[in-house]
């Protein structure tokens, strides 16, 4: 079963032909437009991330409270890179840049989040047991004794996810571009 895997990666990406290229681009330059224009640290796809979030709590709160607090950031994080490694082995270029961007664009939310540990500003969202409630990362970087750092260490990952932004739209053009042309068939 490794050998399939091993084999999967030395098959050739699938090309992304030009009118998808156009499109996906167009896509990625209006999302990132509207992500430097976002005010407040959040945006719409974050209503997803949000469930998600919520979604690890209760998941990996079987696994110990520990775990159950980073479990909303883990599963965040979890889903988008699972499907970009599924894509990857299925060699899906347009598919795998999907999922990769998505994992990126989840370090805006995230640093918003960290960045908010002190201040506790944001509206709050908790599902279960409201006890087990409260600012994920204020209690995260409180535990760990990096609580003063919460607006650098939320600044660091934000620049973080728009460098992998950034560098996954770029992965995109350089696959798209080294891609061996394609015939079209009818």
């Amino acid at each position: 079963m490794q050998l399939e895997f091993l084999e999967a990666l030395e098959e050739d990406w699938k090309p992304v032909s030009k009118p998808a290229l156009i499109g996906w681009l167009a896509f990625y330059g209006l999302f990132l437009l509207y992500a430097l224009q976002a005010r407040g640290g959040f945006l719409l796809i974050d209503n997803v991330n949000l469930v998600v979030h919520e979604g690890g709590h209760l998941l990996f709160r079987w696994l110990g409270s520990t775990l159950g607090l980073w479990g909303g950031t883990l599963l965040e994080l979890i889903v988008p890179f699972a499907l970009a490694l599924y894509f990857t082995f299925q060699r899906q270029t347009a598919a795998t840049a999907f999922a990769a961007f998505f994992f990126f664009e989840n370090f805006l939310y995230i640093a918003t989040y960290m960045a908010d540990a002190r201040s506790q500003g944001l509206p709050l969202v908790t599902v279960g047991d409201a006890e087990f409630g409260g600012h994920d990362w204020f209690r995260i970087f409180s535990s760990l004794g990096l609580l003063q750092y919460d607006r650098a260490i939320g600044g660091t990952v934000r620049v973080l996810g728009w460098l992998g932004m950034l560098a996954t739209v770029g992965w995109l053009l350089y696959r798209a571009r080294t891609a061996p042309p394609t015939t079209h068939h009818l």
